[in-house]
Parts: C-alpha cells; structure tokens; sequence
C-alpha cells in the first residue's frame, strides 16, 4: 500500500535541535523517509529559522540509517546545477544509496529578491531549468566529459569525480501538464505532485503515463509521490482546534487537497489517494515541536497501511 513519508519546511523555524528530534523520530517511528524544503526564507514576513539545505542533508546522511530523504525540491534558479550534482553525488554516497535528488524551477519571489537571485518569468525559469537537468542528468549518468553551449550554462570538458556508487534518482515536483510533466516525462525517475485531490491525481498521472510512451519510456519506471498538508488530531476536538486555529472547515481542507482527522479518516483518504496512483505521501509536518503528535500518527495510522 501507500507508503508515508514526513516532510518539513526547512525555512519555517527550523534549527539544528529541532532538526535533530525530527530526524531521531522519523527513523525509529517506522516512516519511510524525511523530506524538506530548500529555501533561505517564506514567502511572506517575518523571518525566523531556517536551516541550510543541503547542510542538513548532509548530517542526515551521516546520523541516519534507514529511511530515504531529500530535498522537495532543491531551485535551479539559486544553485548550481554542477554544484548541485557535486552535492547530491557526496551525500547520496554519503548515506549509503537513500538521497532522491528534487530539482525544480524555482518560485518563491521574496526569497529571490531579498538574496539577489533572478527568479526570471516563466518561459525563461523553464529554460534555464531544463537545461540544468540537461547538466546534472548527464554527470550523475555519464563517465564522459561533458561541453554544454546553453542560454543559462556554459561548460567545457566538465566532469564529476569520484563518480557516484549508483544511479541516483531524479525526483521532478510540480502539477503543471504542459511544462512539468513533460520535463518528467523526459528526465524524473520520480514524479512528486502537490496538493492534489485523488481525482485530479489520477488525471495528471495518467498523462505522465501517455507522455512517458510517448519518450519509449515505460510507465511504471517513474514513481508517483505526492507532497499533501496534514491536520491530524488524536481525538475529534483535537482536529477542530486545528481547524479553528487555520480558519477553514474540514470541507474546505480537503477541497485544497490536505488529509484532515483523526486516524481512521486519514487512513481512509491515504487509501483514496494510493487507488488514484499515489506510492508515497510527504505529508507536511508544520508543527516542529509536536513529536507527540508524530508519535500518535505514528502508532494510530502506519499499522494500518501495512
């Protein structure tokens, strides 16, 4: 069945102590694996916390055994798409083989004002994207020396030693079907929605299954996974707290594509989501300090999708 995963918002308050507990409680809680986002700050005020990407990666690769992490998604638009590759490459050897390397666009217009990076428009974010899987795709794959004339990259006789000890998955995040799937469709070994409902998921899943032929590539070689919000409360006046603190029904919530309730109702919509296609749910866990909740979801929800 669906396999569940923890995600967390790196620039959301996080720090090293609470880095550390999340980490410590993942693995021995049973989750599948420990994801976070790659951004220096929100996207609206004020500031607060916010670990560094890919120097947290790194100590999870060291400190952790088993589960599988990764950035959801490292932008293209504020990093390197060498660098990228050098990082991903040391880490994923790192941890043994467990990094699945989220690349994306870019999005976040304060971030990208306030540090000096050119977010660009749309068409030129997608080029300048495409062309860094292009670069990464190739030294993560290829032993030969890579020359690349682009718009955005320039290279000459570019290689990545040590090489990597596996092929290292791709992970491509997005709903977008003209511009995201398709990039999928051509260079994802994972493809990673967000917030959808199961119904809208298996529309989109079932285009990335046409655009993947359409590559020769075979459809079940690409894993679905899906970023969803969660609101889960041990008992029903827990659940209404949190709602009443977000300001939204549980109608409305769900409507958005959040799992919202208690544990049988989430188990219930889990379900819903792995009949549509879904393999595994990052579900956000925006409550840093909540590691009893974590434990309750943990005991109350993963027996049952075993």
């Amino acid at each position: 069945m669906i396999e569940i995963a923890i995600m967390v918002e790196g620039q959301n308050g996080l720090n090293w102590p609470r880095w550390e507990r999340i980490a410590r409680a993942v693995e021995d809680l049973g989750f599948a694996g420990l994801y976070r986002s790659d951004h220096y700050t929100n996207a609206d005020p004020p500031d607060i916390d916010s670990l560094e990407c890919w120097v947290s990666l790194t100590w999870l690769a060291a400190s952790t055994k088993r589960i599988e992490f990764g950035p959801l998604v490292t932008p293209m638009s504020f990093r390197h798409p060498t660098m990228i590759a050098r990082m991903a490459s040391a880490v994923d050897d790192l941890s043994g083989g467990r990094l699945t390397l989220g690349l994306g666009a870019g999005w976040q217009e304060r971030e990208h004002t306030n540090y000096g990076f050119d977010l660009l428009d749309l068409p030129g974010r997608f080029k300048r994207y495409e062309e860094g899987l292009q670069v990464i795709t190739h030294l993560l794959a290829n032993d030969a020396p890579l020359s690349f004339d682009g718009e955005f990259y320039h290279l000459k006789d570019a290689v990545m030693l040590p090489r990597p000890t596996r092929r290292m998955p791709i992970l491509i995040g997005g709903n977008g079907e003209k511009r995201t799937l398709a990039l999928a469709a051509r260079y994802a070994d994972e493809w990673n929605a967000t917030f959808q409902t199961p119904a809208r998921f298996a529309q989109l899943n079932a285009r990335l299954s046409e655009l993947l032929r359409e590559n020769k590539r075979d459809p079940g070689s690409v894993r679905r996974s899906m970023m969803k919000g969660l609101v889960f409360g041990r008992d029903d006046a827990e659940v209404q707290r949190s709602l009443a603190a977000r300001g939204r029904t549980q109608e409305q919530l769900l409507e958005r594509g959040i799992v919202v309730g208690t544990a049988n109702p989430v188990v219930d919509q889990l379900g819903r989501l792995s009949d549509a296609g879904v393999q595994r749910v990052m579900l956000q866990w925006m409550n840093l300090d909540d590691l009893d909740g974590l434990q309750a979801f943990a005991r109350d929800v993963l027996p049952q999708l075993t």
